[in-house]
C-alpha cells in the first residue's frame, strides 16, 4: 500500500488518482497510526520550508516518520518541498529538516555567468540522469517534469545526487539515499513521465 502523507499541503488526491489509474493501492494517510499500514510513503509539499516543517510536527507524525523509515527503512518520496524537508536545514527558514539527506535547502541566484533568471522556476524542464537508478528507469532519455519552487537542495554529497536539472546552473532534481528520494518536481503533474516515475517508486 502506497501512503500519501497528508499533513495539510500538497495535492494528496491527486497522488492516489493516479494509482488508482494503474490499479495500484494507495491512501491518504493522516495520523501516525496509518502510517504503520503503508510499504511505501509519499511526502508531497508546497509553499513555504518552515511551514511545512511545522505542520508536519503539528500532525503528530514526525517521531513515528523518523522512527520507520530510518530504523526500518521504509521507503519514502519527498516532493517538492517535501524533497527539500529531508535536509538538514533551509535557507528559506529557521527550523530544522529531517536530516536524513546531507544538505541545505537554497534560493536559486544569479548564476556565474550574470543571467538574472526568473523566481520562481516554474514549467517544464528536462531531468537529466547522472546514475542508474531504479526511480528513473524507462525515463533516461527526453523525460520532461513540471517544476515550481524557489530553492533548490544542494547535497554534501554528490554520491546522492540521481539527476540534475539546468536553470542557469544545474541543481540536484533528483535524490536517493537508500530507501530514502526525493525529487524537485511535481510528478503528478508531469502526465506520461510523472505517472512512470510513480510506477517505478511502487516497484521499488
Amino acid at each position: 500500500m502506497i501512503g500519501v502523507i497528508d499533513y495539510g499541503l500538497g495535492n494528496v488526491k491527486a497522488f492516489v488518482n493516479v494509482y488508482k489509474k494503474m490499479n495500484i493501492p494507495a491512501t491518504i494517510i493522516k495520523s501516525a497510526e496509518g502510517l504503520r499500514s503503508a510499504s511505501k510513503l509519499i511526502l508531497p509539499g508546497v509553499g513555504a520550508f518552515d511551514y511545512a516543517m511545522q505542520r508536519l510536527q503539528e500532525s503528530g507524525m514526525q517521531q513515528i516518520l523518523n522512527d520507520i523509515v530510518v530504523r526500518y527503512r521504509l521507503p519514502i518520496l519527498g516532493v517538492c518541498v517535501g524533497m527539500q524537508m529531508l535536509a538538514r536545514s533551509s535557507e528559506e527558514g529557521s527550523l530544522s529538516g529531517l536530516g536524513w539527506i546531507d544538505g541545505e535547502v537554497k534560493r536559486f541566484v544569479t548564476s556565474s555567468t550574470g543571467y538574472f533568471m526568473n523566481v520562481p522556476h516554474i514549467g517544464w524542464n528536462d531531468v537529466k540522469p547522472l546514475k542508474a537508478n531504479s526511480l528513473l528507469q524507462g525515463l533516461e532519455l527526453g523525460a520532461r517534469f513540471y517544476f515550481l519552487h524557489s530553492y533548490y537542495l544542494s547535497c554534501q554529497r554528490r554520491e546522492e545526487v540521481v539527476a540534475v536539472t539546468d536553470y542557469g546552473g544545474e541543481f540536484a532534481s533528483v535524490v536517493n539515499h537508500e530507501n530514502i528520494y526525493g525529487v524537485q518536481f511535481h510528478p503528478e503533474k508531469s502526465h506520461q513521465w510523472g505517472v512512470q516515475l510513480l510506477k517505478n517508486f511502487a516497484s521499488l
